[in-house]
């Protein structure tokens, strides 16, 4: 974790009160009330359809990619990641775990489905899936009209959906594996909407992840530990130690032998599935939770964003010793590789400046 001087931060704070600003971050219009002093036509608060995108010759001028006018602001890019950087809040389950890290049938109204709060959703090809709040599953196929299928996986309180994951069986079907909070994973057919396979566990499932031969799935989530199983039968073939806190995401390479875990502790481990004693590489964030791992199609690049302002680009070939730091402002609400490896897309969740960026490769010649 980056550390700062201390009397930076506090000369922040003397000058804007920043203690104030950060008190929720998930909210930068309140940060913006506390920050301008002097903007006389208020452009920093405006609607986000009044913000003009930025294009990549914009960027290469020097605009900032956000749009955010830090020259009308009482206080400088710089000053201000410092102080985001001192005093981001990062949602743990157990206390200090940065610190220790550092070192069925279709469904219909009759389920429920209606009003639903998106908490996941995941796309392949001409296929929409998307899961809710309450346990709501909802698949929808691009090019036709109206939604093919919608269920409740489970009327349990605890019921969020808190992964998808759309992939193809060894047959050619099209399945998807959904994460539950009811301690759950459950493997649904696409072309008859019906319930394959269901796993329990002795805690709520985050994430999953299914490895490129299909044989294996990465189950983590709230237990320190994570797991790998069998895909078929369910069964725990080994336990991932290493975290501190609770796991979010997770990633199989291509190769088909590594994979990745992101944790609320701060770090993402890379493991290798023949010889999971211990991680092989463990990748460190600056701000938060490491919310979401992807891997490159061709497993060249693998890229990790924080719950909040920082995604982190390794490279697998350079045994993840060269990296390259994106940094912006704003709450991460997904981030993806394009499926020929050339950009790479974050979303930024913001009142005001809500965007999706994009970020092309660039080859040397």
């Amino acid at each position: 974790m980056c550390n700062y001087p201390r009397s930076h931060i506090e000369d922040t704070e003397d000058d804007y009160d920043i203690d104030d600003l950060t008190d929720d971050m998930g909210d930068m219009n309140h940060e913006r009330e506390m920050m301008v002093t002097n903007s006389e036509d208020g452009e920093y608060g405006q609607s986000n359809d009044k913000i003009p995108d930025t294009s990549a010759v914009d960027a290469t001028k020097g605009k900032e990619i956000q749009g955010i006018p830090w020259e009308k602001l009482a206080i400088t890019r710089e000053k201000y990641r410092q102080a985001r950087i001192e005093q981001y809040k990062n949602y743990e389950n157990i206390p200090n775990s940065g610190e220790a890290a550092a070192k069925k049938h279709p469904g219909s109204i009759l389920d429920g489905v209606y009003q639903t709060l998106v908490s996941t959703l995941a796309v392949k090809d001409n296929l929409l899936v998307a899961g809710g709040f309450q346990g709501e599953l909802i698949c929808k196929h691009l090019d036709r009209e109206g939604i093919s299928f919608c269920c409740r996986t489970t009327f349990d309180d605890n019921a969020i959906t808190n992964a998808v994951d759309i992939f193809d069986t060894s047959s050619g079907a099209v399945h998807f594996m959904v994460s539950s909070n009811d301690s759950s994973v459950r493997d649904y057919d696409m072309e008859t909407f019906q319930l394959c396979k269901h796993f329990q566990f002795d805690w709520p499932v985050n994430h999953t992840s299914l490895s490129p031969d299909g044989k294996l799935v990465v189950v983590v989530g709230d237990n320190l530990d994570g797991l790998l199983i069998d895909a078929n039968s369910g069964k725990t073939l080994h336990s991932m130690r290493g975290h501190h806190d609770y796991s979010f995401t997770s990633a199989w390479s291509p190769d088909g032998r590594t994979f990745a875990t992101g944790n609320q502790d701060k770090t993402c481990r890379i493991w290798d599935a023949r010889n999971l004693s211990e991680a092989v590489h463990v990748l460190k964030g600056n701000l938060g939770a490491i919310r979401s791992i992807r891997f490159t199609s061709d497993g060249r690049f693998l890229s990790m964003a924080e719950a909040a302002d920082f995604v982190h680009i390794f490279d697998v070939q350079s045994d993840y010793n060269k990296r390259q730091e994106l940094d912006f402002f704003g709450e991460i609400s997904g981030m993806s590789f394009s499926p020929d490896t050339d950009a790479l897309y974050v979303g930024v969740w913001d009142r005001t400046y809500a965007s999706l960026l994009q970020f092309s490769r660039l080859y040397n010649n």
